[in-house]
């Protein structure tokens, strides 16, 4: 499975414990975020991860910056995105099984390196469902079709 991972300034030092890590897990993982701590506009570096997993060049996302939310809210403008940031392990896991979100916001501001590698693994390990969840998702994507014409 292939990680897609981008971060703006805030995010550089979570998102290279994040991406080690995965690799240690088994991950194969692409770097779309920025490598130093000057400052960087996140809504480019969400833009451009959103459209790469959307290209079929990863498997799932995950973006960081000092909150997981601004990275997040510009990875959903990208048709086909299914976005949000996460604090705990729960929301992780049923953003990914109810909402069948493909990119797991963090804030590298929000919470430690011990519970974001948590985070990360219950996004991963968790498995969207059918049923109910997925009517919800594909009301999501009616009501983003109608205004991405």
């Amino acid at each position: 499975m292939t990680i897609l991972i981008g971060n703006d300034h805030a995010g550089t030092e979570l998102k290279n414990v994040i991406m080690k890590h995965l690799t240690d897990e088994g991950y194969e993982v692409e770097n779309y975020g920025t490598d130093t701590t000057e400052s960087v506009d996140y809504p480019r570096i969400g833009q451009k991860v959103a459209e790469a997993l959307v290209a079929g060049e990863g498997d799932l996302g995950i973006l960081i910056c000092g909150t997981g939310i601004g990275i997040t809210l510009a990875a959903n403008k990208v048709p086909g995105i299914r976005a949000a940031a996460c604090y705990d392990t729960t929301t992780a896991h049923l953003i990914r099984e109810h909402n069948h979100a493909n990119i797991l916001g963090l804030g590298a501001r929000i919470v430690g390196t011990e519970l974001a590698k948590d985070i990360v693994d219950s996004f991963l390990n968790a498995k969207p469902l059918g049923g109910r969840h997925q009517d919800r998702v594909d009301l999501i994507t009616e009501i983003e079709k109608k205004y991405s014409k």
